[in-house]
């Protein structure tokens, strides 16, 4: 890894228990369609932590050199109109690598700051088309993190979740339109006593994870004598975990190739369809994603085939959001999910608490 990339950032491989944030992090790294990380849950679990060194995790990107959009050289999808005509053209495009983009959307923020705007003034007297770009411009290719997105203006939530499905952003302003890529992984996070998310926003989100304070004494030390050796000297810490954040990096970039190759079965399939359908899961949205979500994971480990395991692991994510709440019900989403799965797929349904969490942890890996 080059010691250009190096940032002092607690790295990925590091952190502490939450294995299901990290594994839905990874996965939508793996695959991006899956569509974003929606994480909820107490305050210092560190959220914003392990999506900082998600991004560091990452290897460089080839990106077109100059270009504001980090334009990929190849991928017409990926490049500006200007880039996709300059190549059209058969000019030789000057590349350059870069780090993964990670934006901290903050919660003050405009339209006009996250969008990109047009300086209408420099258009009229110039006749030139002068674009200011936004936060999304920045993140195309990379990450962008909401934190406390449940306390973000809902029009620009909007707005964030139309680019990440779409892929581009559009901005009109007194009849001038500029249209560029805006192709990122979208995280959000909140505390769910501060306020809940629309439900249809909610829905929007590929995945959904919650994440709690660990309560064990020692896995608290454990986390307290990490950080306070990362603090005291970063970078002898990341060098002694150099090993096993480049073997994560390499099976990420070996899953991203081995995407395509990966097959589900009919079978499984309408398995998954039987579970959405049991818990009235409102569109298809919950289908689409948990199929995504379990061939990356397949990926990740180095198959080509799905099999049931890797539907466990990943359903109570895709789905538990995405359920119509009652107020009389007494168990809560997660739970939900893991009992319909277990009557579908026809495995012994946990009982009591510790073989509950016994079995949540499984699903976790």
């Amino acid at each position: 890894m080059s010691q250009t990339r190096k940032r002092r950032v607690f790295p990925f491989t590091a952190i502490v228990g939450q294995e299901e944030m990290k594994l839905a992090l990874l996965l939508n790294v793996i695959d991006p369609r899956i569509g974003g990380v929606m994480i909820m849950g107490d305050r210092g679990t560190g959220k914003s932590t392990t999506i900082r060194a998600l991004a560091d995790l990452l290897p460089a990107i080839d990106v077109v050199a100059g270009d504001p959009y980090n334009s990929s050289p190849l991928d017409p999808d990926l490049q500006s109109v200007e880039v996709r005509q300059r190549a059209e053209q058969g000019e030789e495009l000057a590349t350059e690598q870069r780090q993964v983009p990670m934006v901290d959307l903050p919660l003050g923020a405009t339209e006009d700051r996250l969008c990109g705007t047009i300086d209408i003034e420099k258009a009229l007297s110039e006749g030139v088309r002068a674009f200011e770009p936004g936060l999304l411009a920045k993140a195309n290719r990379g990450l962008l993190y909401v934190d406390e997105v449940n306390l973000l203006d809902d029009h620009l939530v909007d707005v964030l979740l139309d680019s990440a499905a779409s892929g581009w952003n559009t901005v009109e302003r007194e009849g001038i339109s500029v249209r560029h890529p805006a192709r990122f992984v979208l995280i959000g996070s909140g505390n769910p006593e501060e306020g809940e998310l629309r439900p249809q926003l909610l829905d929007r989100f590929g995945m959904s994870v919650e994440v709690r304070t660990v309560r064990d004494p020692a896995l608290r030390v454990q986390v307290v004598d990490q950080r306070t050796s990362f603090d005291a000297d970063p970078d002898r810490f990341n060098d002694a975990i150099q090993a096993g954040q480049d073997a994560l990096q390499a099976l990420v970039v070996e899953a991203q190739s081995r995407l395509p190759e990966v097959v589900i079965d009919d079978d499984l399939r309408i398995r998954i369809s039987a579970v959405c359908g049991e818990l009235d899961v409102d569109g298809l949205r919950g289908d689409i994603v948990t199929n995504r979500a379990a061939r990356a994971l397949a990926a990740f480990e180095g198959r080509l085939e799905v099999n049931d395991d890797d539907v466990a692991r990943v359903v109570a994510c895709c789905l538990r959001h995405r359920l119509r709440k009652d107020p009389l019900e007494q168990i809560d989403s997660g739970e939900r999910v893991v009992k319909v799965f277990c009557k579908v797929f026809e495995r012994p349904l946990p009982t009591g608490e510790a073989e509950r969490r016994a079995f949540e942890l499984a699903l976790a890996g």
